[in-house]
């Protein structure tokens, strides 16, 4: 793939998933992974009942119709679909990758029940859109919202295969037409697990093309590129090579770009990807402090309010514990950057997550702590560490914020990048310590180790501190 049309359309991506406009359009291809056949292995057995070669015939739709022509009912593919696609399948890497980015909107024509799987396994509420009748009774408070626009495996019977049902799709499911002409209008759509050859991809393009001509956003496509290996012939080979080209500049006439990859693994990658980009945007601050040293509480008051507010004006989030001391600092110099500049939905730039300090339930006050640190790091690409210290209820002595290091700690299992504040000293501190020692281990990035050298510097000033988080930040956020 060109690396140029990659970063384009990763930027692109990630920029409607921030403002909520992304969707996914999933094909047989995201579920063949799983062990789900493909239309091929699907009608194969139909084929042989009407003495045809599936792997001869392009017009797979025309094929399941020739089937119920023959025998006067669709029993048949109805035990098909049945017997193919109610097994103990279980998701995918993929599956799981696009469960975590907060995407609300996914069509798809797969009869399988693995994207709502992958969507609740990720503890998100699922408005599943089976047949005309779920789509005027909406899921309230869902998290992301399911089209089966082509059926389901549990109503097979209704299950859209043959040439009379797409013939009567209009008539049948026409208010999955107009969800579908409203959502290709106003949201980025990522088509995935769709070949080239994929009989259902053409019907959806020429109903986009119906519902919409040229008034349509822009959206993608991944698509695996035409190889010699999977060829017996140099002739065939050139042939499906050929008809790929086509394929793609065709599909510009609906408004999608065509990402070639060389093989399907690339795809994963490109998804851990948009993954990380879309948490690194979500920045963890983690922070408390009863005795403030050098620093003096006045500069530690105002250095964790400067450093939310820059935080908030480097146009990423912050999501923040409310840690002892100051806590309340941090959430103060975020909503001023968020008042100063107007914006209107402070929730969703700013997560404010007090800790519960008391409780009277059976789980005891420490777990639901732990429980709650890995709430909030779920997705979070980036935690920042300062100061760091509590009293000993018992003793009375200061000593090191254990909370801290067990945010540290989620942050590293959870894939987090760290950035300790040696400079503040305590807890954070050794936790600086402890990175630098076993730098290419826990961050890996070289050119980076500078400036995490900067961050053990107490000479610096307030000002150098945050310029040199928000340059590790940056980077980080880089595609």
């Amino acid at each position: 793939m060109a690396r140029n049309g990659l970063r384009e359309f990763i930027r692109t991506y990630v920029r409607a998933i921030h403002d909520s406009n992304a969707a996914i359009f999933a094909g047989a291809g995201l579920s063949r992974p799983a062990g789900f056949v493909d239309w091929k292995e699907l009608l194969r057995e139909i084929a042989d009942d009407l003495e045809l070669d599936v792997d001869k015939e392009y017009d797979l739709i025309a094929l399941a119709q020739y089937h119920v022509n023959e025998v006067g009912n669709r029993g048949k593919i109805n035990s098909v679909l049945i017997e193919n696609f109610t097994d103990g399948t279980r998701t995918t890497k993929n599956h799981e990758l696009l469960a975590k980015l907060p995407i609300k909107t996914y069509w798809t024509t797969n009869y399988d029940k693995l994207i709502e799987a992958s969507l609740e396994r990720s503890n998100k509420l699922v408005d599943l859109k089976i047949v005309k009748e779920n789509m005027s009774n909406p899921r309230p408070e869902s998290d992301a919202v399911v089209y089966k626009m082509h059926g389901d495996i549990s109503l097979p019977h209704e299950a859209v295969l043959t040439k009379d049902d797409y013939e009567a799709y209009e008539d049948k499911r026409s208010v999955f037409s107009t969800a579908l002409r409203g959502d290709l209008t106003s949201k980025t759509f990522l088509f995935i697990g769709f070949s080239f050859d994929d009989p259902n991809l053409s019907y959806i393009l020429s109903r986009i093309r119906a519902l919409l001509g040229q008034h349509t956003s822009n959206h993608y496509c991944f698509m695996k590129k035409v190889n010699r290996k999977d060829y017996k012939t140099e002739q065939e080979f050139y042939y499906n090579e050929v008809k790929q080209t086509l394929k793609i500049k065709d599909l510009k006439r609906y408004s999608i770009t065509v990402l070639l990859v060389e093989e399907y693994e690339e795809v994963t990658e490109i998804l851990e990807k948009i993954n990380y980009l879309v948490q690194a945007k979500n920045v963890f601050i983690s922070g408390s402090a009863k005795e403030f040293g050098d620093w003096g509480e006045s500069r530690s008051f105002e250095f964790s309010t400067k450093l939310s507010k820059a935080i908030i004006k480097n146009k990423n989030n912050v999501v923040s514990g409310f840690g002892v001391g100051i806590g309340s600092c941090i959430i103060s110099g975020a909503l001023e950057e968020l008042y100063e500049s107007n914006v209107q939905n402070v929730e969703k730039r700013l997560k404010s997550r007090p800790f519960p300090q008391n409780t009277g339930g059976k789980l005891p006050l420490k777990d639901i702590w732990t429980k709650y640190r890995e709430e909030m790091l779920n997705n979070v690409g980036i935690s920042i560490f300062i100061f760091g210290n509590k009293i000993d209820e018992k003793t009375g002595n200061l000593i090191d914020a254990n909370g801290m290091i067990e945010e540290f700690e989620i942050s590293l299992k959870k894939g987090v990048v760290p950035i300790p504040v040696g400079a503040t000293g305590y807890t954070s501190c050794k936790l600086w310590q402890r990175v630098m020692s076993d730098f290419d281990d826990l961050i890996g990035i070289e050119s980076l180790k500078n400036l995490y050298e900067e961050l053990g510097d107490r000479e610096k000033t307030d000002e150098e501190i945050i310029e040199n988080i928000l340059k590790i930040v940056n980077e980080l956020n880089k595609i």
